[in-house]
């Protein structure tokens, strides 16, 4: 039997970042789970312009931005619309749309991507109106499905781990050196040991751990002299000055690299000029840096504390430490350092990884929940 799927978004081609990222390849999969069934689907999106569409996700017949128009997004994309049989929000900051279709649309069932952060805290009465009328929530770890069913007394029987995967137009290197270019870039030799972490870094956000690194650094450059530390991802000036200031309390300046932004290209070439990527952070929702790291060979330490263990799959593929715990995370980087990275143990890695995180999983998971649906 035929089946409408609608995906709601809020952005997704116009930024980056972990939740643009996962909803481009959610987007690409169910375009594809729904072609090979002769299903119709459309993707919808708020924030994001027609323009802005990256066609190798969806071909632009089944997408619709509405460039922050918010009033035309709920008369052409929710009121007006024709009832599909199942509406995805990838945000829980769309509830007034899946509050909406379901009042309208009483049989349409309605899920809902639950991330992290923006789901763990205490919601307005309209968000959690929308948890109540939900069908299906889509937690992206094991960690988010905890957190949400305790916060708001959630049956588990709503509730579904759906883990995010690699996008599937990452370009993977299949050359697993250091770039030559990246070397001259940031001054660094073929014999220094190259720690990195990419995340967004912003003075509001102050649970990524990255200060910490900062703080191992210091305690071990005695012992690893050629260590040098890539810091990696956009900052605002707030956070810039502040890891400048650290940098120089520790006398390490000369070793840690603020690189500002990456541009996607240059992610996996990042990664690869890398010996360890390291990112004690304490609330992720799942962390696709993680198994982008993997992918490119690199080993990882992450934390304990939040989604981040789903991603290296409780140890299997990386090590998660305790992120107050300053002590542990000397120990785990200096038992990677004192174990220098081959070729051959970045292949095995991201083999691992690629055999895990890949869209044919997600995409089989995703059909047989549509299927049953």
């Amino acid at each position: 039997m035929s089946k409408k799927i609608v995906l709601f978004s809020l952005q997704t081609f116009s930024d980056t970042g972990g939740i643009q990222k996962m909803t481009r390849t959610l987007s690409h999969s169910l375009h594809n789970i729904c072609s090979r069934k002769h299903w119709d689907f459309k993707f919808v999106s708020l924030y994001d312009k027609d323009a802005d569409l990256m066609d190798q996700y969806i071909p632009a017949g089944s997408f619709k931005g509405f460039a922050r128009k918010k009033i035309r997004f709920m008369l052409q994309g929710v009121l007006f619309a024709e009832k599909p049989d199942v509406v995805i929000l990838s945000h829980i900051n769309l509830a007034a749309v899946g509050v909406l279709i379901k009042f309208f649309s009483p049989k349409t069932k309605i899920w809902l991507v639950a991330h992290g952060i923006e789901i763990w805290c205490p919601l307005s009465p309209l968000k959690r109106k929308l948890l109540e009328k939900s069908d299906k929530i889509l937690c992206v770890s094991r960690f988010t499905l905890s957190q949400i069913t305790n916060r708001h007394h959630l049956t588990t029987d709503k509730c579904e781990v759906l883990n995010n995967v690699l996008d599937p137009f990452m370009q993977l290197p299949a050359d697993l050196v250091k770039p030559d270019y990246l070397l001259h870039r940031y001054g660094i030799k073929e014999t220094d040991q190259v720690m990195l972490s990419l995340t967004r870094l912003s003075s509001f956000e102050q649970y990524k751990g990255h200060e910490k690194v900062i703080k191992a650094v210091a305690k071990l450059k005695e012992k690893y002299q050629n260590l040098k530390y890539i810091l990696a991802g956009r900052y605002d000036e707030l956070e810039e000055e502040r890891i400048k200031q650290l940098a120089l309390k520790y006398n390490i300046q000369d070793r840690v690299i603020l690189t500002g932004f990456i541009d996607d290209k240059e992610i996996s070439d990042h990664f690869l000029i890398a010996d360890l990527f390291v990112l004690p952070s304490k609330k992720e929702g799942f962390g696709i840096v993680f198994i982008e790291a993997l992918a490119c060979g690199l080993p990882v330490i992450c934390g304990n504390a939040d989604g981040s263990v789903d991603a290296v799959r409780d140890g299997e593929l990386g090590i998660a430490i305790d992120p107050d715990n300053e002590k542990e995370l000397e120990h785990a980087i200096a038992d990677y350092l004192d174990k220098p990275l081959t070729n051959a143990k970045r292949r095995d890695l991201q083999q691992e990884c690629l055999t895990h995180f890949n869209e044919r999983n997600y995409s089989k998971k995703i059909e047989s929940m549509l299927s049953n649906d």
